[in-house]
């Protein structure tokens, strides 16, 4: 950051132009970013996340398979590694050296789709969806044709300046809609993987798949990058739904905050789903709470992670570990009469 960043700031924030001022910020979290900062730049981006600082560079309103996303300015959820891995990327693809067909593979809810959106917003680059809608077609051999045409598209934009989502590749290369058919299915391929190499070097396709396995070896050689997304430990998953709640609770009232039980809910968990489907039971957990009840989410929380619906049997919960006043939050059920059902 330099003395000019810190005087534009101040000149920005005395002549009230927020405009100017978000992005002498965005430009300041970039500088921090090229310099290794990568954490102080995604807090500083964090910060001014409110505002969609991004200016499209152009519309796209002539394309039929091609749609614009917009770009998503809230913090990567991902264990280090991946992330190191997804930030290793950014900066290859920076250095223009030929990287510019990359593979997320990994179980859904890891992260692959989102990761792509932060790619596109780190390398200031328009992010552009496939209509599968528009694409995929039943009739004998229109699904290739139209992959042709959808490359087409691709080799249109003048920008030069975008990156293409196929999320869900497996949507098309395996197509499910025609599985019976083998031959639809090897034209669809051949024509995917035809025009994967005649793709210019400029255009930067990020692809996604739950179904990697299954590729062909011919399709995973196509792709100069593949990042697994399948690894997240427990600890990986804990901390993550630790950030996810907090984000939550602070825009709530009369909740408080309880690490200890929160944790043990996790550990105690046959499985602790991936960050997607965290996001969700976390979101309804706090959404439902009772609002006169400060841990009535942990409570929600625990029905919702194990597909609870009837009631909890506290004999099982203190053999879990859970405290008599934790299992007077789960329950609802008061801490003296915990006490003396134990007993019996």
């Amino acid at each position: 950051m330099k003395k000019q960043n810190i005087i534009n700031l101040i000149k920005y924030y005395v002549e009230k132009n927020d405009e100017a001022f978000r992005t002498e910020v965005v430009e300041i979290a970039k500088d921090f970013e090229k310099n290794g900062e990568i954490s102080i730049s995604e807090y500083i981006m964090d910060l001014i996340s409110t505002t969609n600082y991004y200016v499209p560079q152009t519309n796209y309103k002539n394309f039929q398979y091609l749609k614009k996303a917009s770009h998503k300015n809230s913090p990567l959820l991902l264990p280090d590694d991946i992330r190191n891995d997804v930030i290793g990327l950014v900066r290859a693809i920076n250095k223009d050296i030929g990287i510019n067909k990359i593979l997320f593979c990994g179980a859904p809810g890891t992260g692959k789709t989102e990761s792509a959106y932060q790619v596109a917003r780190l390398l200031e680059r328009d992010l552009l969806t496939i209509d599968f809608e528009q694409l995929v077609d039943s009739k004998l051999g229109q699904t290739a044709k139209n992959i042709s045409l959808l490359f087409d598209e691709i080799n249109r934009i003048q920008s030069r300046n975008a990156i293409i989502l196929f999320d869900e590749i497996d949507s098309i290369v395996l197509d499910r809609i025609n599985s019976n058919d083998l031959r639809e299915m090897g034209r669809v391929t051949s024509t995917f993987l035809r025009e994967m190499d005649e793709l210019p070097k400029d255009i930067i396709i990020i692809a996604t798949t739950n179904l990697y396995e299954v590729f062909d070896k011919a399709l995973t050689r196509r792709f100069d990058s593949i990042i697994s997304f399948d690894r997240y430990s427990q600890q990986d998953l804990i901390e993550i739904a630790d950030a996810i709640l907090l984000s939550f609770l602070k825009k709530t009232e009369n909740t408080r905050q309880n690490s200890r039980l929160f944790h043990k809910i996790l550990k105690n968990a046959n499985k602790i789903p991936y960050p997607g489907d965290l996001v969700q039971i976390i979101k309804m957990s706090v959404a439902f709470a009772d609002s006169e009840n400060e841990y009535d989410y942990l409570r929600k929380f625990y029905f919702y992670l194990n597909n609870i619906s009837g009631e909890i049997d506290i004999q099982d919960l203190q053999k879990k570990g859970y405290t008599t006043r934790e299992i007077e939050i789960l329950t609802k059920i008061p801490k003296s009469s915990v006490s003396r059902k134990l007993k019996v």
